[in-house]
């Protein structure tokens, strides 16, 4: 497993709330869902995306943004106008004085906003959970991110344009799936840039040492690894490897592996699909007992609880 692929495996897309908004100035909607991704993709016109206290971003026609939760932001034609609706967790819409917006700026199948034919078009797809094996990826992007056409060019806009307002059985899983496909190819974009500050685990997968030894971590956490036998698989010795991976990723080899287990133990488990000791065996625990005490101790609750406050 690649580390874009680590950013949506696990939990996917499911239920993913998506949206063509539609709007004639002056328009400015707020958003406080409290959602961990967000994607805005403008198919015509223009907009504004302006985090609570942060530098917001100009989108033109064929420009994406991403915008990282929990933290609130605005959506609008210009900073200067005043909210006309709140978007709050569920997709709950609301006006500025708490009034429920049900139904109000609904213009069809999945479609929304104060004119169905309006100067400016956005796409809009919000993932509602997070999961936690994409944790380091996220924290890893800027509370919003934006790629503009002339560095960018993705073919899923026409395919998600016109899939968005389509109504037919199994729609949402093919709307899930086109997000996953849209979020990875904007990731892929971002990440080549010099600039786009990469974490120092993504980085590493580029050395033919430590990137080998995370892939093999990645693909395989059930095996029983050891500083000697991933050190054995890379060529080197355990010293070095130890060395190595810590100069490069900023922990030691089995810190990074026990992260990595308990990461995909806590996406399993907010699947629900399974006991907690298949669990502990698919990710490298010898029982439920040995998993359950090391997710306490990084997580502060039980693998139960988390199930539980996941559910």
């Amino acid at each position: 497993m690649d580390a874009l692929a680590g950013l949506l495996d696990g939990p996917r897309a499911r239920g993913a709330f998506m949206i063509r908004a539609s709007f004639d100035p002056p328009w400015c909607v707020r958003v406080e869902d409290g959602a961990p991704l967000t994607v805005v993709l403008v198919v015509r016109g223009e907009a504004r995306v302006v985090p609570d206290g942060g530098e917001g971003v100009v989108l033109r026609a064929g420009d994406l943004a991403i915008a990282r939760g929990p933290d609130p932001y605005v959506c609008a034609d210009d900073p200067a106008t005043p909210p006309q609706a709140v978007i709050l967790p569920g997709g709950v819409c609301t006006y500025p004085d708490g009034r429920s917006l049900h139904g109000q700026w609904d213009l069809g199948v999945r479609s929304w906003g104060d004119r169905a034919d309006g100067s400016t078009v956005l796409l809009i797809g919000t993932y509602m959970m997070r999961g936690e094996i994409s944790g380091r990826l996220l924290d890893a992007l800027p509370p919003l991110l934006s790629l503009t056409s002339d560095v960018w060019e993705c073919p899923l806009t026409p395919i998600l344009a016109a899939e968005i307002v389509r109504d037919e059985p199994g729609q949402e899983v093919v709307l899930d799936r086109l997000l996953d496909l849209l979020v990875i190819a904007a990731l892929r974009a971002w990440f080549s840039r010099p600039d786009a500050g990469t974490p120092a685990w993504y980085r590493a997968l580029a050395d033919p040492v430590v990137g080998r030894v995370l892939r093999l971590v990645q693909d395989d956490p059930a095996q029983p690894w050891t500083v000697a036998s991933l050190a054995a698989e890379a060529g080197v010795s355990r010293a070095a490897l130890a060395r190595r991976f810590s100069d490069l990723v900023g922990e030691p080899p089995m810190t990074y592996l026990t992260g990595w287990r308990l990461a995909l133990a806590a996406d399993l488990l907010r699947d629900g699909g399974e006991t907690i000791g298949a669990i502990a065996r698919k990710v490298g625990y010898g029982s439920a007992f040995a998993l359950s005490s090391a997710f306490k101790r990084v997580y502060g609750v039980s693998p139960q609880e988390h199930r539980t406050g996941a559910a």
